[in-house]
């Protein structure tokens, strides 16, 4: 792992669980030592990527965040295109709905809703880089993805999340071949302990996935005709979603997803 991608990966400790980390934390989260850690973190302020707190001595993401942010958002405005997609498709299966894109190995959130008419709900955080191996997004994305994506996670090991996630390598192989006949995954508590997942693959301008939309909801609600509910409405909005950023479906995808919807 090179320097830059040192520094940056401390980025990475950041959520709404952890708004402000201290050096003595940093360096036992990224398991550097302290000089190194330090270093890093004064070049990543002095850029404008972290502010220190003048009071605590804590770090926080700092401007440059928000500035290349909304540069990406105008110039590609994935967010604002996915959103209504999202929230109709939540709302018409009273479940949460997320979609992604990908950062190299993981899945990074881009957006996410919650109808919200059920007690017992999903958590779901949107600073958390969710696994290709263990997650219904990962295996859509391996699946539809660059053709060296999943040779390449072969070659290393495949972490365990719950005594569910496939960590056995041929046995990721033989289910990323069947999410490609299927059109879209599911993984059944393979990041979570009771959440089931569905995904499907989202296209741009090349036949090649560059994102997925998912639905999570708790494994008791997984029921028969949920199953039938989501398995039509997701390769749906996958197909609008797509649409609006520019991209098209695959022929031999959107052949799959049809004969599945007419039987």
């Amino acid at each position: 792992m090179g320097t830059i991608t040192k520094a940056l990966n401390l980025l990475n400790h950041f959520s709404p669980n952890h708004p402000e980390i201290g050096l003595t934390e940093f360096r036992k989260l990224s398991g550097q030592d302290k000089a190194t850690v330090h270093r890093h973190l004064i070049e990543l302020t002095s850029n404008g990527f972290l502010e220190q707190n003048p009071v605590t001595r804590g770090y926080r993401l700092g401007p440059a965040i928000l500035r290349l942010a909304a540069v990406r958002e105008r110039l590609f405005p994935a967010r604002t295109i996915v959103a209504p997609l999202v929230e109709a498709l939540a709302s018409e299966l009273g479940e949460l709905v997320h979609v992604s894109l990908r950062e190299g190995n993981h899945m990074s959130p881009l957006f996410h809703h919650d109808a919200l008419i059920h007690g017992t709900r999903v958590y779901f955080d949107e600073a958390e880089l969710l696994p290709l191996h263990a997650t219904a997004s990962g295996l859509a994305m391996l699946a539809f993805g660059p053709e060296n994506l999943l040779p390449d996670l072969l070659k290393t090991p495949l972490p365990a999340a719950t005594e569910h996630t496939i960590t056995d390598h041929n046995l990721l192989r033989s289910t990323v071949e069947k999410v490609r006949e299927a059109g879209i995954a599911f993984v059944d508590q393979g990041f979570e302990a009771h959440v089931s997942s569905f995904a499907a693959p989202l296209f741009g301008d090349q036949p090649e996935a560059i994102g997925t939309i998912a639905v999570a909801l708790p494994t008791v609600r997984v029921t028969d005709d949920m199953r039938l509910r989501i398995k039509a409405a997701l390769p749906r909005t996958a197909n609008e979603v797509t649409e609006k950023l520019g991209g098209t479906v695959p022929v031999d995808l959107r052949r799959i997803w049809t004969n599945a919807a007419c039987s």
